[in-house]
């Protein structure tokens, strides 16, 4: 295994930039998530460190050899896509030895190599099936098999989990992980999905538009977004975001929205004045009396076994709680509810970055 470093790394076609200085470092043995909307540069910077789109700026080492100008074949790195890419007229056993085949390997070393990836994925059964005759789960794990049986330093995923059904995504989410704590190589892996990464990362890099908003441990993201947009890319649902301007003086402040409704602030040490976005998370919404809560009206509520996620009206604003509670919440009814005081996050307004 070995460690990729990324250092103020640009893409650009003729004059449209793609990626405007991005800096990560991964360590050796690390599970590193790229995360982002559609269009942000994740896949392009992947393909970048693979050898597949040239370079337009800065430079990328792999166990700290630079490799911009290396073709893919001589950067050790070995990479799962998206549609699989199996021959359809090679075996299940064909394909994972294809990269030993073209490289002139003994049988028995081949055999070998194929026989512990197989038994890793559970796909010893298998070896003598055709593509055809195997499911989306199954060929996904023989697009793994066949990035196993190289023996890489770095693993690359693009979005290999996007084409499977939302119940073999959970299952494959866990091979995955189990794979890497198993082989301990480095992985780069990139998603549009930020439940694969919170579940699946030792580091999450969050991008948009070309730039790095964030990186951090999963935890660290969910708890501590820098701002607005981490706040609302990670997490579903996605943190409640609620204007307002803080009031008061000294030790006692609160946040006070456009229509007056008053929320709590607790230690923070915000200047009176201050135009901001309030910032908490649907499970850290508490129900309480009337006399300890603010007023908030049911919208919708919607049942998901474990809890009930409710739309609220909160200020004029809406919100999203949800509470272990089996209750009707029947729309138009009225909760009182309470943030708890240290899970809030305050956000300025204008910039969306993270004041406190």
């Amino acid at each position: 295994m070995s460690s990729v470093e990324i250092n103020t790394v640009k893409k650009s076609y003729g004059a449209h930039s793609v990626l405007h200085g991005i800096d990560v470092a991964i360590e050796e043995g690390e599970f590193v998530v790229l995360v982002g909307p559609s269009g942000c540069g994740k896949s392009t910077l992947l393909r970048m460190i693979a050898g597949l789109e040239d370079i337009s700026g800065g430079t990328i080492l792999i166990g700290g050899r630079v490799v911009n100008n290396l073709p893919p074949k001589q950067r050790d790195i070995s990479m799962v896509f998206q549609n699989y890419a199996l021959y359809p007229h090679m075996t299940v056993e064909e394909n994972m030895a294809f990269s030993m085949t073209l490289a002139g390997a003994p049988k028995p070393e081949k055999a070998k190599r194929v026989a512990e990836a197989a038994e890793i994925l559970g796909l010893t059964p298998l070896l003598g099936r055709y593509p055809r005759q195997l499911s989306g789960g199954q060929r996904q794990r023989v697009a793994m098999g066949r990035a196993i049986v190289r023996k890489p330093q770095v693993f690359l995923f693009d979005e290999p989990l996007s084409n499977l059904d939302a119940k073999l995504r959970v299952a494959m989410r866990a091979e995955i992980k189990a794979l890497h704590q198993r082989l301990g190589t480095t992985i780069v892996y990139v998603t549009h999905d930020q439940v694969e990464a919170l579940t699946m990362a030792d580091k999450i890099v969050v991008m948009r538009d070309g730039h790095v908003e964030q990186i951090g441990a999963p935890l660290h993201l969910y708890d501590s977004p820098d701002n607005t947009f981490v706040a609302t890319f990670i997490g579903s649902p996605s943190m409640n975001l609620i204007e307002g301007i803080v009031h008061g003086d000294g030790d006692d402040l609160m946040f006070v929205t456009a229509n007056g409704t008053r929320l709590p602030l607790g230690d923070m040490r915000v200047q009176a004045g201050t135009k901001a976005t309030y910032g908490i998370r649907p499970e850290h919404l508490t129900m309480v009396s009337a006399d300890h809560g603010v007023r908030a009206e049911i919208i919708l509520a919607e049942p998901m076994g474990s809890e009930t996620q409710v739309l609220l009206s909160l200020g004029g604003t809406k919100v999203v709680g949800a509470f272990r509670e089996r209750a009707p919440y029947a729309p138009g009814e009225v909760l009182h509810v309470a943030p708890q005081l240290d899970k809030i996050c305050l956000f300025a307004s204008g910039t969306g970055g993270r004041i406190a």
